[in-house]
């Protein structure tokens, strides 16, 4: 973890590419969004704990200040899993990850207002070219469109993408201690369950006893999407700009659509491909700085 903790990038997109596996996970468990985000976050805490016991006792307690917002980030994070996972039921495994990373854009204008950290002028370019790109995925300008309503897929797509740039924002602030990225991930993870549950009994949405195989499922995304993945971005998170952060991320929905046409026979139109070429091209282009610009030295390991 400590090369690691020196090498934010590499850190940020190995995390990236593991969960990019997430949303396959969620098409072959077969439950309930709101299932499928109930247990990806219980699953995960008896070992987020255990990383976080292990913190405690190399650095000492965690401030108390701060730590409520461990708690507001996840819930913007059960918002996010359950408006993403509607997605993936509506649009395909591949386009939902795509339109939920819209946050690249949406990152970096919530950055410039609350953190000062001004995005390049091309930023406002890539907003309307990444709202075209929605549209196409949408299948408002087609028939043949994939998905069994992307119409309202992309309206939840849309959604994830608020939801997620909250939660990638405010997890970024709670990682103050750089050598202790478990306890805030903990405190959000333990957040989000408690609310995806309450919202999902809210609705009648949840199932307490998943039927095997989806229980595998749901551990193997909860072990390798929310601890190894997040952990591993929890630390790129507080030592990179969060446009630059938002940019690693991007390689999430590069690799999903790849695994949902050859693991999950997902076939996107041409239109809608084209879509994903756009938004992928537009926050790619937003988002470039030069190799030096804006990255803090790497700190020092310990």
């Amino acid at each position: 973890m400590a090369w690691l903790r020196a090498r934010p990038v590499v850190a940020g997109l190995i995390g990236a590419s593991v969960i990019a596996f997430s949303a396959i996970l969620v098409r072959l468990a077969g439950v309930s969004p709101e299932t499928a985000a109930v247990f990806r976050c219980a699953y995960a805490l008896p070992v987020l704990g255990l990383f976080a016991l292990r913190e405690r006792r190399s650095f000492g307690p965690r401030p108390r200040e701060g730590r409520w917002l461990g708690f507001v980030a996840g819930a913007f994070f059960a918002a996010d899993l359950i408006f993403w996972h509607h997605a993936i039921q509506d649009v395909g495994a591949g386009l939902a990850t795509v339109l939920g990373n819209l946050q690249v854009v949406l990152v970096a204008f919530i950055a410039w207002a609350v953190l000062s950290e001004r995005p390049s002028n091309r930023m406002f370019v890539a907003v309307p070219s990444a709202l075209l790109g929605a549209v196409m995925i949408s299948g408002l300008l087609e028939q043949d469109a994939f998905g069994s309503d992307p119409g309202r897929g992309t309206v939840y797509g849309l959604l994830t993408t608020v939801a997620y740039s909250g939660f990638l924002l405010i997890l970024r602030q709670t990682n103050v201690d750089v050598k202790r990225p478990a306890g805030p991930l903990l405190d959000a993870t333990a957040s989000a369950a408690v609310v995806a549950l309450i919202a999902g009994s809210a609705f009648g949405a949840v199932d307490l006893v998943p039927e095997w195989p989806a229980h595998g499922w749901l551990v193997l995304m909860s072990l390798s999407s929310q601890v190894v993945g997040w952990l591993l971005i929890s630390v790129s998170l507080p030592r990179l700009p969060a446009a630059v952060t938002s940019l690693l991320l991007l390689i999430q929905p590069v690799v999903a659509v790849v695994l949902a046409a050859v693991l999950l026979g997902e076939a996107p139109s041409l239109l809608q491909i084209g879509g994903v070429g756009i938004i992928l091209a537009v926050v790619v282009l937003a988002t470039a700085r030069r190799p030096a610009a804006g990255l803090p030295p790497a700190p020092a390991a310990g």
